[in-house]
């Protein structure tokens, strides 16, 4: 249920109108599209594709780190889709490191729907914590296939992570637990802190920028889309956050101090950009 605060938060009141009508309805079709081409995708993969590969790929760990790469790679070609139909353009500062990161968890702000198919197309062998809701619709079957539903139990959720990120997979967290409002911020959570604490594994910040993403955001409707432009993901990798940093502190007091650490750096490259483009 959206709340007052929402109303403003997630508000689009003050963006510009359309500039050019016909591209705007052309952009609104093609997101519609693109979710309906998404969801089919996810069906097959989940009915077809992984019950195949499990035929011929053994043990379980085995299937999981396959599959993952399958997805990233599926999930490059659902945005090199986009790309060229004019739907979204991409920037990432660099790719290399991306490419060749294990064993770490990702932390990153959460502006649009489509933040961890951006994320997920960009990191090889990747997991993910899922909120529970997602577990429930067509994307269910790959879901609870390959990635961590945050509905489990505290316990359960550190073990599987844990295991997740003992085999060279990274673990992509949005710590805000939903997406970042058009207006103000949300609060940091604890929980991708307690994971990196208890499983003495580094944490990748990284930025997503670009323009609003106005249709994917939180509350925003089904038929909407950017009003002047495509969508844009500027992806900057920032500096890797050490865990033995915190290791000499007390186990609740370290989760808070690299929670902010993780807010203060994400947000210090919000700004710096920000005050680029004044």
């Amino acid at each position: 249920m959206k709340t007052d605060e929402d109303e403003w938060r997630y508000s689009a009141k003050d963006l510009p109108p359309a500039k050019n009508k016909l591209l705007y309805a052309y952009r609104c079709f093609m997101k519609l599209f693109m979710h309906a081409f998404f969801g089919i995708g996810s069906i097959i993969l989940a009915v077809v594709i992984f019950p195949i590969m499990r035929i011929f790929i053994h043990p379980q760990k085995r299937f999981k780190t396959a599959a993952r790469h399958f997805v990233t790679l599926t999930f490059k070609m659902f945005t090199g889709f986009m790309r060229i139909t004019g739907v979204m353009k991409m920037s990432v500062d660099d790719r290399e490191t991306l490419k060749n990161l294990k064993s770490h968890i990702v932390v990153a702000n959460h502006p649009s729907k489509l933040d961890v198919v951006v994320l997920i197309s960009l990191i090889p062998n990747a997991d993910c914590i899922v909120r529970g809701s997602l577990a429930k619709t067509v994307l269910a079957g790959v879901i609870r296939q390959l990635y961590i539903v945050n509905s489990k139990g505290t316990e359960e959720m550190m073990e599987l992570s844990r295991e997740s990120l003992e085999t060279g997979t990274n673990l992509i967290v949005f710590p805000e637990g939903t997406r970042t409002p058009r207006h103000g911020t949300n609060a940091y959570k604890r929980g991708a802190a307690q994971i990196a604490l208890k499983t003495g594994h580094d944490v990748l910040p990284i930025y997503i920028g670009g323009n609003d993403k106005y249709g994917l955001g939180k509350h925003d409707k089904i038929w909407s889309y950017n009003k002047t432009e495509r969508y844009f993901y500027d992806i900057h990798v920032l500096d890797e956050i050490k865990i033995s940093n915190y290791s000499s502190l007390e186990s609740g007091i370290a989760a808070r101090h690299l929670t902010d650490d993780m807010h203060k750096v994400i947000a210090a490259q919000a700004k710096e950009i920000d005050n680029r483009e004044v």
